[in-house]
Formats: structure tokens, sequence, C-alpha cells
């Protein structure tokens, strides 16, 4: 059964990051883990972020879908969670992929504020809406997780309402995140190179590039580290970036990131750093047909530039079109410059573009981070 959890644990850190350009939605761990109510179990409980991720896939329809988490340290030591689930927090914390917090106040509306995202919480909001209006004029802006059919659903604060509602970034957001910044702290996780310093700095995954960097707390106007209290410094322009999307059979299984000073390989199994693995969502006649390294994206003067790179050549769909006469050949080593909505076609059924492009109308059903997860797991007693 431990090595159950800890596979489900896996799957659940990989829905969890600070990117500001993949995030879908913020929420407060804290809270979160003490949703008793999802599955009648024990006081706090890791695994619930993994039933609210799962929720949050099904309602927006798409795999892959990551959170913004913001954590109060004192859940690094909270004797409610297990053992291996305190050590998981950390880890996640050291790794830059949550944003922990002596005192988070109202960061996690900060954050959706600043990003535009949907804020997932049974919260009282009242207070705070002075500050941060779209809480009581955007429907959906605001949804609280709850027990439902299936597992969890959501519920709007302001409508009626069960899907959780992406808002404009502010506009001192998009000021933000159009600079670099820097933390005077060393090893800062967030506004760093990476790697948080703390006991599990040395198994530090994330090398932070500055495009993914999270959105400085603002402090009397001052951009502040969010974790450490300290003014940032300006580190110069933030590199352009462009989020794009994998579809494959209909549904968006993740986004990525395209930013100007590094290109990216999609293919089966791209051997080179950073590279979008499509191999595990691919029958073998795809597996046959999409070379290791298919595709390679880059991001010039802000324009996306698609060249094959492969043995047996890909195809544009203009528009998105799905028309056979309006498909356009890529063969291997050509290169395009692909319009708004055009998508790349590695294989029938297999698609890259922007994310809006992409969507599928036909019902589709997520992959779920709960899958492995012992039923028991959800009711045992700390250990």
């Amino acid at each position: 059964m431990r090595f159950e959890i800890s596979k489900v644990l896996d799957a659940i850190e990989g829905r969890v990051c600070t990117d500001p350009s993949l995030a879908r939605a913020v929420l407060d761990l804290a809270e979160v883990i003490r949703y008793q109510d999802l599955d009648g179990g024990r006081p706090a409980n890791l695994l619930r972020l993994g039933m609210v991720i799962d929720a949050l896939s099904r309602q927006l329809e798409e795999d892959s879908v990551p959170v913004y988490a913001v954590v109060h340290r004192a859940l690094l030591s909270d004797a409610d969670l297990t053992s291996n689930e305190r050590m998981v927090v950390r880890r996640w914390a050291d790794d830059g992929l949550v944003e922990v917090l002596d005192n988070p106040g109202d960061r996690m509306l900060e954050v959706a504020d600043l990003l535009g995202l949907p804020v997932l919480t049974r919260g009282r909001l009242d207070g705070l809406r002075g500050r941060y209006p779209w809480v009581a004029e955007q429907p959906g802006r605001v949804v609280a997780p709850v027990p439902g059919q299936g597992g969890p659903a959501f519920v709007a604060h302001v409508g009626n309402g069960t899907t959780p509602v992406e808002g404009t970034p502010s506009p001192v957001g998009a000021q933000l995140l159009a600079r670099k910044w820097r933390c005077p702290e060393s090893g800062c996780a967030l506004f760093g190179g990476g790697g948080g310093g703390g006991a599990f700095a040395d198994l530090a995954a994330v090398d932070r590039a500055p495009a993914g960097q999270p959105p400085p707390t603002l402090r009397n106007g001052v951009p502040t580290c969010p974790r450490h209290g300290a003014r940032l410094g300006d580190a110069g322009p933030r590199p352009r970036t462009q989020v794009l999307a994998v579809s494959v059979g209909g549904m968006v299984r993740r986004r990525f990131v395209l930013s100007a000073d590094e290109p990216v390989l999609v293919g089966r199994a791209p051997e080179q750093a950073g590279g979008i693995t499509l191999g595990q969502w691919l029958n073998d006649e795809a597996r046959r047909w999409i070379s290791r390294s298919h595709v390679q994206f880059e991001l010039r003067a802000g324009e996306v530039v698609v060249t094959d790179v492969s043995t047996n050549g890909s195809g544009i769909r203009p528009g998105g079109s799905m028309d056979e006469a309006d498909r356009l050949p890529l063969n291997p080593r050509q290169s395009r410059i692909l319009d708004g909505g055009d998508m790349v076609e590695l294989y029938p059924g297999v698609q890259v573009g922007r994310p809006g492009e992409l969507a599928s109308g036909a019902p589709i059903t997520p992959a779920s981070v709960m899958a492995e997860a012992p039923t028991m797991a959800m009711r045992l007693p700390n250990n």
C-alpha cells in the first residue's frame, strides 16, 4: 500500500507548479487537505489534493492540469499528516513547485488577481471584495470544491456555475511578468537558479528558467519574494513565451511553454532535456510513424516556427481545419511559421497548437492522478 500511495503522490507532484503560464487554478493546500467530507477519512490527507485536481481536469476536460498551491509553512510540520506526506510537501517546497509562506494572508487571491486564475476555496472572502472586486462580480471565478457523485465537484461562490472560469490578468500582473526577478536569498527556489536550500535541495528537480518564475508579491508597491520577504532585484526583461498544447485522440494531454531563448522538441521520446514525450499516449501505429524527435518549435520575434525533424514528415492544419483538402504537407527538414489557429499534425489524431484551437466537442475523461490510490489509504491513521 505504501508503494501505491507513493506512486499517487508522484502523480500529484506532476500537477503542482508555480509557472504562471501553466497553472490553471490557485488554492490553499492547508485548506484542501482538510476537506474531510470528500472521503470521510482522517483529519488531513495530502491525497485530497489529487481528488481536487482530478475534479478540475474533468471540468476543464484536459489531462495534466496543474494547480498553483500556496502553503502555510506550518504545514511542513503538521502532525495530522503522515511523515511521508510531510516529506513530500517539503520536497515540493525545495523544488519550488509550491509557494511556502509564513503567513499566506490573501496571497491566494493576489496570485489569482495577477494571473487571472480561478480560485478553489470554501473560505468566505467577503472582507476582500473591496481589494478584489472580481470575487463578487465574476461568476465562476471563485468556486468551492464539494462532495459530488463520482468525486468532488465545484459550486461557484457567485452565480450558478460549476466550472472554474479564468479571468483577465491584471495590468500590474502583466508588468511584473514582463521582467525577470532575483531574490537576494541564496538558493531561493522561486527567484533563484533552482533548489531551495532545504533538506531536500540536493534532490531538487527544478532548474527554474526565468519564464517560469511566479509573480512576485507586492509590499507597498515593491516586488518582493513571497517566501523570504526580501525585496527582489530586477534582472532585465523576461523572454517572450507562447503556450502550446498537445492533443491526442481529441483530448488535450498537456500544455508546454515555448520561450524565445530555447526551442522545444516534440516526439515519441525526445532525448534532449525539456522535450515533450508523446509515447505514453500513442497507439502502435502512431508509435511506428512518429519519430523520437519529430518536430521542433521555436519562438522567433514573437512568431511560432515549426521544423520537421522526423523521418516520415508531418502536416499543417491551417486555421485548425480538419478538411483533408486544406491539409498542407510539412516534409522532413522543412520549416513553417504558424498562423494563430494553425495546428501541426504529427499523425492523424496527434496535433500540437495553441490550447484554444485544440478543444474537442466530444465528451472526454481525463486520466486520474488517483487511479492507483488504495481506498483504505484515505482512512488510515497517521504514522
